[in-house]
């Protein structure tokens, strides 16, 4: 019995162990897609090993190059303002496909439907193909000065050089307000169209006449087309993928990242979105977030309005994300770097059984981990040092030489008095220095 166009085979059924074999009609057969992961997964383990060993070199060398990028952005924003906006596009073309790569890997690829990708394309849109277009300036710039740039400062974005991701984070949230911050009020291919009877002291491009067209366009349409995205989001996280969501809780949203900080911060945010119950915090944070994108785009009409009161927002917006990275280098780096050598040091002490001390006896059989010997093991353990025997002082938890039973009784002598650093090195416990006398004495 075979069924043609990759159905089963009952022959291919019985031979593959009771196992489903599909044939794919000339197409690669799974197995070579699975091989190819698996050759993938390795490789990227090995990268990941290497990183590793050379983490801190490679922070320094991301650091460097961050604060290069940093100042040459600087000297273009003083010396070619009018070149910003073409600095962006290119960013943003070259990091998207990038970002989604990663974020792929990492399971965070849904952060890709977030707000700011949705306003970025149309920022795109809007400076490669409109860019005189006036209307559809005015609602860029209530995206880009609006919902996007105060997530920069709500959810905490940081400045930190040594981190990449971090880096993109920030410049996709804070680079539309500088471009359009620059297309209203610096460009000098638009001085021309530019006007000081409505704008005061400053010439502005461009030149809206009446109140009625402000709001319509920097808060009417833009919320409007917030909407839109809100919806699609919605359909597509809440409805389309929400079974893969549920069978892999791996997978990050922007809404579990969030709850999950909210949570563990138990903040007033995770309050405010706890008052319909438990169940609802999804549709209470949807509320929240249009709360909060309404009263952002009309605070863009006051800045759309003021040089000056714009001038101070941007200077707002990177003050924060300095303020954020140092406090991340400051506070949360060096815990990171404390877990990472209790992990280091864990490895390291593997203490014996209880039963095995009490019967003064212990494992010959060692793990890929015991083996890792310390400098007191390897000294224990040095050619010149067979024959001799040890003493493990109840005290102060030192490693004592004692004599041997012929010539001259001598005092017992402290192989690590000479050096500090190795009584020092933490190794626990009394348990786990027992356990590298036994290491000593196996070798």
């Amino acid at each position: 019995m075979a069924v043609k166009d990759g159905a089963v085979s009952a022959d291919a059924f019985e031979a593959g162990g009771g196992g489903l074999v599909l044939q794919s009609n000339g197409k690669s057969p799974p197995k070579v897609v699975v091989q190819t992961k698996k050759i993938l997964s390795k490789h990227a383990g090995k990268l990941a090993t290497r990183a590793d060993k050379h983490e801190k070199f490679i922070n320094k060398v991301k650091y460097c190059l961050g604060v290069f990028c940093f100042g040459t952005f600087c000297y273009l924003l003083g010396s070619r303002p009018q070149d910003i906006p073409y600095l962006y596009c290119t960013f943003f073309i070259t990091v998207a496909p990038l970002r989604w790569i990663y974020y792929r890997i990492r399971k965070w690829h849904y952060y890709l439907f977030d707000f700011c990708y949705y306003a970025n394309a149309i920022f795109m849109a809007m400076l490669l193909y409109f860019p005189k277009n006036e209307r559809l300036f005015m609602v860029c710039f209530a995206f880009a000065e609006g919902p996007l740039a105060w997530a920069l400062i709500i959810w905490r974005c940081s400045l930190v050089f040594s981190s990449i991701d971090k880096i993109i984070s920030v410049l996709i949230h804070l680079l539309p307000g500088l471009v359009f911050f620059i297309v209203r009020w610096w460009d000098p291919s638009t001085f021309s169209l530019h006007s000081t009877e409505l704008t005061g002291p400053w010439p502005a491009w461009p030149l809206v006449q009446t109140r009625t067209d402000l709001w319509t366009w920097l808060f009417a349409v833009p919320l409007a087309a917030y909407t839109v995205w809100q919806i699609l989001y919605f359909l597509i996280v809440n409805v389309l993928r929400r079974q893969r969501l549920l069978n892999d809780p791996e997978i990050m949203t922007s809404y579990r990242e969030l709850s999950r900080k909210a949570s563990r911060a138990n903040n007033i945010w995770w309050r405010l979105s706890g008052i319909l119950g438990a169940q609802n915090r999804f549709v209470m944070y949807a509320v929240l977030q249009a709360l909060l994108t309404v009263a952002t785009m009309a605070l863009t009409v006051l800045m759309f309005k003021s040089y000056r009161l714009h001038c101070a927002f941007e200077l707002l917006k990177v003050a924060a994300a300095i303020w954020n990275g140092g406090n991340f280098l400051f506070e949360v780096m060096p815990r990171q770097a404390d877990r990472k050598k209790a992990k280091a040091i864990a490895k390291l002490q593997v203490a014996p059984a209880p039963s095995s001390l009490a019967n003064g006896s212990a494992s010959n059989t060692h793990s890929s981990d015991d083996k890792m010997v310390c400098s007191i093991c390897r000294k224990l353990s040095a050619p010149n040092m067979s024959g001799m025997k040890f003493m493990l002082s109840q005290n102060d938890g030192s490693v004592q030489e004692l004599p041997s039973d012929e010539g001259e009784r001598q005092p017992a002598r402290d192989i690590t008095a000479s050096s500090p650093r190795l009584r020092r090195k933490s190794y626990g416990d009394l348990n786990a220095l027992q356990e590298h006398q036994q290491h000593s004495i196996d070798s």
